[in-house]
């Protein structure tokens, strides 16, 4: 029986996300100033690939989660392959925190100066539209961040998490996880999150404060040939 946890950026864009979804054939994505997320469907047809090239253009990088149903052509390069996890709420600790505000469209300056500096994975300029984000600031500088990303139906994802370098070992972090936890919650749906295989320390953390390991998956990118005409 499957689970919308099996292929989320999918069931995100077939669902609560729809609004930001784009496509062609087979295939969706998010809008670009979004996030660079694309999506196979659960079971594609070796055309596949001929929506996936037109949709990402020549040249085009296809960020992938999950292993592919349907090998790519020959030409397709691989620029990046790694391992994730999947983690889910198994008993967090879900808790608002005073200290933390909303941030909206105006702060979003601040945050990607914040994501650039710390690299907690992508982010872009419409990112904050996917769902809450909350951050903390001392003496009016925003010093770390938490948010909502991917959408499966029931489910929200925690994602951007990073903390200034200067603040670091405070319980920021962890302080955000929890709040947005609890808005997750609040709304009767259950929190999940992503990391890097190799990330073991976030890793650790996020299962200290109740996440539990759901499953690993291999992420990837790969680039359109530029042969390919969309």
């Amino acid at each position: 029986m499957t689970s919308p946890l099996d292929h989320p950026a999918w069931a995100s864009l077939t669902g609560p996300h729809a609004h930001f979804a784009e496509g062609r054939g087979q295939v969706l994505r998010y809008r670009t100033d979004v996030a660079p997320f694309l999506a196979l469907p659960p079971e594609p047809d070796e055309r596949v690939w001929d929506d996936v090239a037109a949709l990402a253009g020549p040249g085009g990088l296809v960020p992938i989660s999950g292993e592919t149903p349907v090998p790519p052509p020959p030409g397709w390069v691989v620029d990046f392959r790694g391992a994730g996890v999947q983690l889910v709420d198994d008993g967090v600790r879900a808790v608002e925190d005073p200290e933390a505000v909303r941030l909206t469209a105006a702060d979003v300056p601040e945050m990607l100066d914040l994501v650039d500096r710390t690299k907690p994975g992508p982010f872009r300029p419409r990112t904050v539209e996917l769902g809450t984000y909350l951050g903390i600031r001392h003496n009016g500088t925003l010093v770390a961040m938490a948010g909502e990303r991917m959408h499966p139906p029931g489910w929200t994802e925690i994602s951007a998490v990073c903390t200034d370098p200067a603040h670091r070992g405070r319980g920021l972090a962890t302080r955000l996880v929890l709040a947005v936890a609890a808005g997750i919650r609040a709304r009767d749906e259950i929190p999940m999150m992503h990391a890097a295989a190799t990330n073991t320390h976030a890793i650790r953390l996020y299962e200290s404060l109740g996440f539990r390991l759901r499953r690993t998956s291999e992420f990837s990118a790969l680039r359109v040939p530029l042969a390919e005409v969309a």
